[in-house]
């Protein structure tokens, strides 16, 4: 899911400078109003106050050359901070788009973006990709010549549409969400759906070999949406890895040329704009956005419940947690019961890190082995495949090379994988075979079957504990229920 509007509190002392310029019709002339805030320790300020304090009169829903606005930048780092000025809106009714300047605190420092919200949910952020960091002040300027810029102390700049004398007379935001350069004819000079982040708006089109991206927080993997001549796909990346987890095709092996979100699902359109295929929404209502999350991976549509007054998902990709590529820990095996179980013997038991015992480099094969797992598959497709081989032929591909960390055997044929993620308890019986690679004497001198055994046993004894407690629950709930209705009885009697 997309990164909700800052409802944040702030209780320290912070003070913001908005300089706005509003050219009149003479651009000649060029008035500058500012409006300077304070918040005092005493009290406790929403940031929606802030925003509306800072947009008191200033509700159009375009921006014309000349104007420029600025946000200081607190002197001192404060964790969790995020100021933001609404520059325009959209007139429609609620949830309607804003476009707001940025000032937020990560890692340390103070990122400045331009963004798009659609209600309390942003759509689109100019830092989504590449952050631009400052101090002292964040700004925005339209400038004269038509180049829209994010700058920082002495005109550095740090974002840029790059529309210099291309004609722009003003900054746009459409009722679609879409932020938009245009010239005095209205012709589009730039457009925001032109650079997708994770999420895609009704009526946005992407074409094939584009992609949505989405980071989790503190991660060095992240989750794409591409979109692929013969099927849309989600990916998760890694390193040099990169595994799809979930597709989507036309029948007959017909083509894409492009996608659009419509208002009840989402169409594939052939290169002669026909709709080969849809993936269509699981309630009767109209859609407004489908996004990536950057939390699950997961793919969404989603629609706004007035009753509820919060977008909810009317349609997911993924319903179950362990066919998610990261719903455990690397190491860890996701169990029926959607828990997750370390792969075993390789950590101690106080240890949440499945992967303690691990260390990079599996190049020496005199000093690593591998572990089998019976009743264990993998989510992640796309791994580099060997046919016509035995499981022992399996293994031995996998201890041969450097970069393979796993491997998944089934009818005959190997997969090998760079990362040990994704694992997933399967149904008994169903052939497949998955080993790890670990260093040699992980599992003490069981051998390989006692650590099958051992992990098998340690995923029933997980899943079974969670039933007993389910039972369990159900017994208390009828003891007491036959109590209460035993006394009951002996008042009325």
């Amino acid at each position: 899911m997309p990164t909700f509007f800052s409802q944040h509190l702030i209780n320290s002392h912070r003070e913001i400078l908005m300089n706005r310029v509003n050219p009149p019709a003479k651009r000649s002339k060029i008035s500058t109003q500012k409006l300077r805030l304070q918040f005092t320790p005493m009290k406790l300020y929403s940031f929606n106050f802030l925003i509306l304090l800072l947009t008191h009169g200033y509700c159009k829903s375009d921006i014309h050359i000349g104007y420029q606005v600025t946000l200081a930048v607190p002197v001192v780092y404060s964790m969790g901070f995020i100021g933001r000025a609404l520059l325009m809106e959209t007139n429609q009714m609620e949830p309607n788009f804003k476009a707001a300047l940025s000032v937020e605190a990560v890692n340390g420092k103070y990122s400045c973006s331009l963004e798009v919200f659609l209600g309390d949910v942003k759509v689109w952020n100019s830092a989504h990709y590449s952050r631009f960091y400052t101090w002292d002040e964040c700004v925005l300027e339209l400038t004269n010549d038509g180049d829209l810029r994010l700058k920082g102390p002495k005109d550095r700049v740090g974002w840029r549409t790059g529309t210099s004398g291309q004609g722009v007379e003003r900054l746009q935001i459409l009722s679609t969400g879409n932020l938009v350069l245009v010239d005095n004819m209205d012709r589009i000079k730039w457009q925001s759906f032109n650079f997708p982040t994770d999420v895609m708006l009704w009526g946005q089109r992407l074409n094939v070999a584009t992609r949505l991206t989405s980071f989790p927080s503190n991660s060095s993997s992240f989750y794409t949406l591409e979109i692929q001549h013969n099927r849309i796909a989600l990916y998760l990346h890694s390193g040099e890895w990169n595994y799809s987890y979930w597709e989507f095709k036309p029948s007959m092996n017909r083509n894409i040329t492009f996608i659009k979100l419509g208002s009840k699902g989402l169409y594939l359109f052939s290169d002669r704009y026909k709709k080969i295929a849809q993936i269509t929404s699981q309630d009767n209502q109209l859609l407004r956005f489908l996004a990536l999350g950057n939390a699950t991976g997961n793919l969404g549509l989603y629609f706004y419940s007035s009753e509820e007054r919060k977008f909810e998902a009317s349609y997911q990709a993924l319903n179950t947690t362990c066919d998610l590529p990261l719903a455990c820990k690397p190491y860890g095996i996701c169990t029926f019961s959607n828990a997750c179980s370390c792969i075993g013997l390789l950590t101690s038991a106080r240890s949440p890190n499945c992967s303690e015992a691990i260390s990079e480099g599996f190049c020496n094969i005199s000093q690593v082995e591998m572990i089998e797992l019976g009743g264990v598959s993998s989510v992640l497709q796309g791994a580099p495949k060997k046919v016509n081989v035995s499981k022992e032929d399996c293994e031995n591909l996998c201890l041969d090379d450097c970069t393979c960390a796993a491997a998944l055997y089934y009818l005959q044929e190997c997969y090998l994988y760079g990362l040990v993620v994704g694992a997933k308890q399967v149904t008994r019986g169903t052939g497949m075979t998955y080993m790890v690679k670990v260093p040699k004497g992980t599992h003490g001198s069981h051998g390989k079957s006692n650590v099958k055994k051992w992990v098998l046993v340690m995923v029933g004894v997980v899943d079974g504990l969670i039933i007993v407690l389910i039972l369990g629950g159900f017994g208390y709930y009828f003891v007491q229920k036959r109590r209460k209705n035993l006394l009951n009885t002996d008042r009325n009697s």
